[in-house]
């Protein structure tokens, strides 16, 4: 049900469009422009044809392997490339604007098939050599309009199968059936730790992204097969792959977007040097306050790229991202019971962090060889006080502050020799890892203050090679790769060969349109450093407890049938056996069975033993935009189980058995646009509440339900289900365009059945709770006494509607 003040923002979105539409001037006409070179040695393709698909507008590239199209009509467009010798390549669904050029460039991989003269058929899908299975690549305009996507890469890959998250408001992802912390984010090939705000310390995930889409011209998305050259990762690797400043002149866009407001600025420095800049900031914490939400999240980032070209065969780029996160709380929203509630248990949160890369790539005679230098650093800073009250030293429950460094450096080169395809390279880091915790906590093995310092220094080292090949006329694609990693923390994790990983993929087209396609492989990542620098009585009581390396074994099979008008339909199937999981001795439980949420996870003693098994299928019907629709259905089964202390398999937190995605739109005429998605998944199973939570010692302390870990994830959340909607306007003036857009995030107004347990406490006329918490046996001896609790849902659904604004000059 919409408030009359929504009511009231549906017509001013619908009159403003009418206004801006009778403005827009139409006669515009867009220009396509780029290169078309050897993706081997760069150098250039002379004659190559270029063509705009479903149309009769092309050209050809010039002597260096320029090309430039005129006089298209603004719109959504896949541009094709194709010359003899070479596989055909396409890029779809390219948005044109009158504003400023388009700028397409494409590396041609030269074809393995005998007959050179043949001209190779472009897929609309595109799979590599290394990774045939398990990758779907995803497109800038995917991502801008998504419903319920607010231009966050994380929500967006919520609509591809095997992908969920903890929670509809938080970007961690869940990807067959594995922890947020296993999945790996590259950003030009610099190694990003995190891309959300107000990251979980030892985890991942967030409640918003911090990478711009206004940077990005297109992500890789590995949910297995990973190349050799991307480790420390178990369940994901994410490639984004950004644009280049624009080299013409100087460019401009405003976004006032669902919690922030952002400018973007590119364009040319020199004549072989472009950039991009962007500033972010959120208005979140106005609208809080305004709703009296107890807390306020306070962001800021930024984003940049510079790149300097100084002649065909060598490039240079710089890319830096961070972000500043404060997390403060609203005490002045402290009149109702969920209020109270949150403010005595939410904790005053600080946390920046950044990336810093630096890449010198040269193209040789039969490929490229690239040099990565980078810097990561996180700060993260919590302080929580009793009642909020920081004048008494005796009300500090936590005080947290832990920094994690990484400098890292790699060489990796890509060559071709004869039908071979060969990679290879080494590399290193050197971290540094400090931590102070104070923090006052009761387990089920009773209360218990953690208070320890740490500080540690170690180095990493790998290499990796991957060898790939072809045959039979490009049908057959054989990739054969290995990896090695160690590092200096401890001895039992000092020496490469005991963390070998194998791996190996297999691709067979057994016509133009099907295919079967499998990987196999052996994946090791290091546990978080939450855990490897935790101490008790000053000493690294996980190092002592030969804590290793975490290895899952994955095979993955299925088949591909792409048609003929932009559309393709897989079936996978996975396995993947975990072995050396972090098991958390406290509470007896692994890591796996935890979940996840704001604050720290892994800063407690620990043993390498835990195992488990994730496995299922997944359905996927894709079409790519055609005669105006696009679409995604994405059906997953499956299940993840580990051992729990009595070596019996239970569901993981993360056993999402049935997810249904379904993502449909429609561009109509004059730039309108529409789309809707709809989420369904089974719930995820859950620990109940123990009835020692009642305690008064226990809730004094605790200050909160203590869950029962002898039941571990024994109940299920019920089945969750969301639609999200938007509606788009795009409208081109002669010098810039406007793009306006409703959308509405959960219009169902769904929630999760999550409850929390509170005191029960008097209500007063106005039902706003009075008094202390009420004991339910106060003659008996105090460890005996217990307090009345009662379950609040601390999960309300609401629709979130969004107006948004993009301004591009």
């Amino acid at each position: 049900m919409f408030t009359p003040q929504i009511m009231q923002l549906k017509k001013l979105i619908f009159f403003t469009l009418i206004i801006f539409t009778e403005l827009g001037l139409y006669s515009q006409t867009c220009t396509v422009k780029g290169f078309v070179k050897d993706a081997s040695n760069n150098e250039a393709i002379i004659f190559a044809n270029i063509f705009i698909q479903n149309s009769n507008i092309g050209t050809n590239s010039d002597e260096n392997g320029y090309y430039e199209i005129s006089g298209i009509d603004p719109g959504i467009y896949g541009v094709e490339v194709s010359y003899i010798g070479y596989d055909s390549a396409v890029q779809l669904e390219i948005e044109l604007s009158p504003n400023r050029p388009t700028e397409i460039n494409f590396l041609l991989e030269e074809s393995a098939n005998e007959l050179k003269e043949v001209v190779v058929k472009a897929s609309a899908f595109r799979k590599t050599e290394e990774s045939p299975v398990s990758l779907r690549n995803i497109g800038v305009t995917e991502i801008k309009r998504r419903p319920g996507g607010n231009r966050d890469i994380s929500q967006v890959v919520k609509s591809l199968p095997g992908v969920t998250s903890s929670a509809s408001f938080r970007n961690d992802l869940i990807i067959r059936g594995g922890a947020p912390n296993e999945n790996r984010f590259y950003l030009d090939d610099i190694e990003i730790p995190n891309i959300n705000h107000f990251a979980t310390q030892g985890s991942s995930g967030g409640p918003n992204g911090i990478i711009n889409v206004d940077f990005i011209r297109e992500v890789d998305f590995y949910s297995g097969a990973f190349p050799a050259n991307r480790g420390n990762a178990l369940s994901s690797v994410f490639q984004f792959k950004q644009k280049d400043g624009r080299n013409d002149r100087l460019g401009f866009n405003a976004t006032v977007g669902a919690s922030d407001l952002g400018i973007t600025l590119e364009g040319p420095i020199s004549d072989k040097t472009t950039f991009l800049f962007s500033a972010r900031y959120s208005y979140l914490q106005f609208l809080f306050t305004i709703l009296e939400l107890p807390f306020l999240p306070i962001y800021t980032d930024f984003q940049t790229k510079i790149k300097f070209k100084p002649n065909n065969k060598e490039e240079i780029y710089f890319v830096g991202i961070g972000a500043i996160d404060d997390f403060e709380l609203n005490l002045d929203a402290n009149q109702t019971e969920t209020q109270q509630f949150l403010l005595s248990n939410l904790p005053v949160n600080t946390q920046w962090n950044y990336t810093n890369g630096l890449v010198y790539k040269r193209y040789g005679d039969a490929g490229s060889t690239s040099f990565i230098l980078s810097r990561n650093m996180l700060n993260n800073k919590s302080i929580k006080y009793k009642e909020n009250d920081d004048t008494r030293q005796e009300n500090l429950i936590l005080d947290y502050l832990s920094q994690e460094i990484e400098n890292k450096f790699r060489v990796e080169t890509s060559q071709r020799v004869g039908s071979f395809k060969y990679l290879a390279g080494i590399g290193t880091e050197l971290v540094k890892y400090n931590n102070r915790t104070f923090n006052r906590i009761f387990t089920n093995s009773g209360p218990q203050d953690i208070n320890f310092e740490s500080d540690l220094s170690f180095w990493k080292y790998y290499g990796f090679a991957q060898l790939s090949r072809k045959w039979v006329d490009n049908r057959l694609v054989i990739s054969l790769g290995v990896r090695a990693d160690a590092n200096s923390y401890s001895g039992i994790m000092s020496n490469p060969l005991d963390q070998i990983s194998p791996r190996a993929s297999i691709s067979f087209a057994l016509n133009e349109k099907l295919s079967f396609n499998a990987s196999a492989g052996s994946f090791y990542q290091l546990p978080a450093y939450t855990i490897l620098g935790y101490k008790e009585n000053n000493v690294l009581v996980n190092k002592e407890k030969e804590v290793s390396f975490i290895k899952a074994n994955h095979l993955v099979g299925g088949i591909e049938w792409n048609t003929s008008s932009s559309a393709r339909i897989t079936l996978e199937g996975y396995y993947k056996k975990y072995s050396n999981y972090p098991f958390l001795l406290r509470d007896s439980i692994s890591i796996a069975n935890l979940g996840s949420d704001f604050g720290i996870i892994g800063n407690e003693p620990v043993v390498s033993e835990g195992q488990g098994r994730s496995y299922g299928m997944e359905l996927l019907l894709q079409q790519r935009l055609f005669k105006g629709y696009y679409g995604i259905v994405a059906y997953t089964l499956g299940w993840s189980e580990f051992l729990d202390k009595t070596d019996q398999y239970i569901p993981t937190s993360w056993d999402a058995r049935h997810i249904i995605n379904l993502t449909l739109g429609k561009r109509f005429k004059n730039n309108w646009e529409a789309g809707l998605n709809w989420r369904f998944q089974t719930g995820l199973p859950f620990t109940p509440y123990s009835e020692a939570s009642s305690l008064v010692l226990n809730w004094d302390r605790n200050n909160m339900g203590i869950r029962d870990f002898n039941h571990i994830n024994t109940e299920r959340r019920s089945a969750f289900s969301q639609v999200d909607v938007r509606v788009d306007k795009k409208i081109f003036f002669e010098k810039w365009t406007l793009n306006l857009y409703l959308d509405i995030v959960n219009v169902t107004a769904s929630a999760v059945d999550a409850e929390t347990l509170i005191l029960d406490r008097p209500l007063d006329e106005n039902n706003m709770p009075i008094g202390e918490g009420i004991i339910e046996n106060p003659l008996d001896p105090l460890p005996l006494q217990r307090y009345k609790l009662k379950s609040i849902s601390d999960n309300v659904g609401i629709p979130i509607p969004t107006l948004g604004l993009v301004i591009s000059i």
